[in-house]
């Protein structure tokens, strides 16, 4: 055989061990180290980026752009997805059906688990099976809340809000704040994002039982609170805290509720708040405690309660069989009203939200959801609403959104508290928050500080212009 053909072959032989011995390594790296290998790769891009396109213009600002809260304006650098009009939500790349192929489940379940979505969050690749139960083995060891914290919680009244409790609950943890104590003795700014891992790694382990006892403690004082099982994913642990552990059909819904809702791009108030927070430095528990707070406003975190409250009045006006045309009728007299339809339309969505796909898909294939009378209709309505809305003509996007059925299945499933809806919203968004505080860090970027112009100098400008 030619001298050459052989050492072709020798070359080729030798690529493929090495890329065999670095797929066997890189599967069986940590988090941390995974980052680690990212990271560096990461910041020579911004740097590029900033270097050869620092003055290439992405849009132009108008007056209506900033008296109209800076919508739609390209401002802000977030990682984790990337929100398309047309297409909805994309995960480094990955649109929700693949996300849901890709991505490990829960053991003996279906759907993905918060692990493997933050995985995939915050190092835009696909963890593999042994990576995520890791993780979440550790998230479970140093999920135990401290004393001091169970104390805050339970002194609370009962009629305190739960996102307030929630809030305060996670700003209490920086008492322990890693990344806080590391920059109190100087460490360098390039470890800055080890230190807000370890923090964002140490809330994301604690966020369940800190909204399962702010449930007990407001909805059922009788509740026990088991300690967390190291062999359950995040979310099997937190709805067994709930006391929903022999629920299969809820426990699957919590962990595709909450792997959907992990992130939607870094403009929303929730996102961006704890982006905004975070640039000033604080740690990532001041960070999302007040991200938390943004969630609980009623133009955020509170449309599925919204939306459940109008399904349950529309049931008790229509019954429970409803043909479409009863339907059409109680849309009608809902927008004749001046009231608008809840859970339809979008701000950002222009096609079919892909969360509420998936989560009908969820419904289409549990046995118990066939003959439940509200998801029934919930589904009616997603057929007959779009047709009315297009006809009223003052909709942008007449197709539902995710919130057009998420809390009809907390309610379905037994969970009929309202005002703790959003707590589960907010367990959910830590995903994406915290992978982008650390990214933050891991990148160096700045404090956010836009300029602000007022009425009369927009006017100014506007009459010379």
């Amino acid at each position: 055989m030619p001298p050459l053909i052989v050492a072709a072959r020798h070359a080729i032989k030798c690529s493929a061990l090495r890329t065999s011995y670095r797929t066997r390594y890189a599967s069986s790296l940590s988090l941390k180290e995974t980052l680690a290998e990212i990271i560096p790769a990461k910041r020579e891009q911004l740097a590029r980026v900033r270097k050869e396109y620092g003055q290439t213009v992405l849009g132009d600002i108008k007056v209506e752009n900033v008296i109209g809260g800076m919508r739609g304006l390209k401002a802000l650098l977030w990682e984790g997805s990337l929100l398309d009009p047309n297409e909805g939500i994309r995960f480094h790349g990955l649109s929700i059906p693949e996300v849901q192929k890709v991505l490990p489940a829960a053991r003996g379940g279906k759907e993905i688990i918060a692990e493997s979505m933050f995985w995939l969050l915050i190092t835009g690749k696909v963890p593999t099976e042994e990576q995520t139960r890791r993780l979440s083995q550790q998230l479970a060891e140093n999920g135990a809340l401290p004393q001091y914290v169970k104390d805050i919680l339970d002194a609370f009244p009962r009629t305190l809000h739960p996102m307030t409790q929630l809030g305060m609950g996670v700003a209490a943890l920086n008492h322990d704040s890693r990344f806080v104590k590391a920059y109190d003795r100087g460490v360098l700014k390039s470890e800055y994002w080890t230190y807000a891992l370890e923090d964002s790694l140490d809330l994301l382990a604690k966020l369940p039982s800190l909204a399962a006892r702010i449930y007990r403690n407001v909805h059922r004082p009788d509740l026990k609170l088991p300690d967390l099982d190291k062999n359950q994913d995040l979310v099997g642990n937190y709805a067994t805290l709930l006391g929903y552990g022999d629920n299969d059909g809820m426990k699957e819904y919590l962990r595709l509720y909450i792997a959907l809702h992990g992130d939607h791009e870094g403009g929303n108030v929730s996102a961006h708040t704890s982006h905004l927070v975070a640039s000033a430095l604080s740690d990532p528990y001041i960070s999302y405690s007040a991200a938390l707070f943004g969630l609980a406003g009623p133009l955020h975190g509170l449309a599925n309660q919204e939306v459940l409250r109008w399904i349950l009045s529309m049931k008790d006006a229509v019954g429970e069989n409803a043909s479409n045309e009863q339907i059409k009728d109680y849309l009608w007299s809902t927008l004749k009203s001046g009231r608008v339809i809840p859970g339809y339309g979008h701000g950002v969505l222009r096609d079919p939200d892909p969360r509420f796909i998936a989560l009908q898909n969820f419904c289409e294939v549990r046995p118990e959801l066939q003959d439940s009378p509200i998801i029934q209709l919930v589904k009616k309505t997603s057929e007959v609403a779009p047709g009315v809305l297009r006809q009223h003509g003052k909709t942008k996007n007449p197709n539902p959104n995710v919130d057009a059925t998420s809390g009809c299945l907390l309610y379905h499933y037994g969970l009929t508290e309202f005002n703790y809806y959003t707590v589960i919203f907010g367990v959910s968004r830590a995903l994406g928050c915290l992978a982008q505080i650390v990214w933050s860090r891991a990148l160096g970027l700045p404090i956010e500080r836009p300029k602000s112009i007022t009425l009369g100098a927009i006017e100014e400008f506007a009459i010379k212009a």
